[in-house]
């Protein structure tokens, strides 16, 4: 029995070196698998071609179309001064050609942004949010009335509520 305990006393012992040796063999491990990783991304990052023509698609400018001047006036209750709205708008679409596409149905923009610009009130208008939202409102109505074409945005000249 003694050299039973004897026995297992050693294997104890050797068992607590293996587990330092295990610690070393993860670190190493894992160092090299953060190397091949990091180099698959590199490579990835700057060798890769569709990178660099994804670079190049980004790199084009917008075009801009102007849209005539627009002044209606707001919303008001009964009683109130009547407001009026004017508003210079630049579309900003993504190719040129498409500037001529949306030309002829530019009456129906006009239309379109009349009508909803009458139903505005002056409180609708007031901050940044107010900004957005109506730049976001006037993108997706124009986007309706020339599809399947698109525009990227709806950009204000100016702004002017009397």
């Amino acid at each position: 029995m003694a050299d039973n305990e004897q026995a297992e006393g050693a294997e104890g012992e050797e068992g607590g070196a293996p587990t330092g040796g295990k610690r070393k063999l993860i670190i190493i491990v894992s160092a090299a698998l953060v190397l091949v990783l990091g180099g698959v991304g590199g490579y990835l990052m700057f060798f890769n071609k569709k990178h660099e023509e994804k670079v190049e698609e980004a790199a084009k400018p917008s075009v801009f179309m102007d849209v005539p001047e627009v002044m209606v006036n707001m919303a008001s209750s009964p009683g109130e001064r009547t407001q009026y709205l004017k508003v210079k708008i630049v579309l900003e679409v993504k190719e040129q050609p498409l500037v001529a596409e949306i030309t002829p149905v530019l009456p129906r923009v006009m239309d379109i942004f009349q009508t909803y610009l009458r139903e505005l009130r002056p409180a609708d208008l007031n901050g940044s949010a107010g900004m957005f939202r109506l730049k976001e409102e006037l993108t997706r109505r124009v986007n309706a009335a020339i599809s399947p074409k698109q525009v990227n945005a709806v950009l204000f000249k100016e702004i002017l509520v009397q």
